[in-house]
């Protein structure tokens, strides 16, 4: 009778443990699973910041255009953008996106994740397909997005694939996202000869107003948001 009773002890003993380890092995599943998750709602919450910020800036240029201003008077210029744009948005305030008295909009400094930290930049190199006429658009760009939100980007969009852009055209160099040179501001504005053109056949999505684009020069990935189609 010893015997059985040790006997039976030692399988209970054996079980127990077997579904300790199941229910062990179950929370470690479903804490990954959890992480999981809470990435990929980080990741859609700074993909939405980013495109309210584009939102943001396109009514901004509007708001400028509507109480007069031309196409080549908008500027870009605070303290904290890149020289080419000017560091003082008090000079011409009624046409600066960053004053109170143009634009109305706050400095947007990119969300975190989605890029390497470059800050927004305004160029005025390139046309998208179906936008507008055959001339470049005023464009809002975030450089250097990562894949992930490059993908998570355009699959919102509608987009088919990531489209490309094979560099310029007409005399201007570089792609979508192009040297300090050519950012928009006082001395440059659109260029005198035919813009950038980007990659037509890659865009699934037509006129193409927002989404990220490959540089195929060198692999670089960004988000685009025409401001102004011209």
């Amino acid at each position: 009778m010893r015997d059985d009773r040790q006997s039976g002890n030692v399988i209970f003993f054996i079980l127990l443990g077997i579904v300790l380890l199941g229910l062990v092995t179950a929370a470690m599943r479903s804490g990954g699973l959890e992480g999981s998750n809470i990435d990929r709602e980080t990741g859609a919450i700074a993909i939405s910041r980013l495109k309210d910020q584009a939102n943001a800036i396109e009514r901004g240029v509007t708001f400028i255009m509507q109480n007069g201003a031309s196409e080549v008077d908008l500027r870009f210029a605070h303290a904290s953008a890149a020289a080419e744009y000017g560091n003082d948005p008090s000079i011409t305030p009624q046409f600066q996106l960053f004053n109170r008295a143009g634009g109305g909009v706050e400095y947007l400094t990119p969300p975190d994740g989605v890029n390497d930290g470059s800050n927004w930049e305004f160029f005025g190199t390139t046309h998208l397909p179906q936008v507008g006429s055959d001339k470049p658009e005023l464009i809002a760009v975030l450089p250097n997005i990562t894949e992930s939100a490059c993908t998570t980007i355009n699959q919102q969009a509608g987009y088919s694939g990531t489209p490309t852009d094979s560099g310029g055209a007409g005399g201007t160099a570089g792609c979508i996202h192009n040297d300090p040179s050519a950012r928009f501001s006082v001395t440059t504005q659109f260029p005198a000869l035919a813009g950038n053109t980007t990659d037509e056949g890659t865009f699934s999505i037509k006129p193409a107003m927002q989404g990220c684009i490959t540089c195929t020069a060198d692999g670089s990935r960004h988000y685009f948001r025409v401001l102004l189609a011209r």
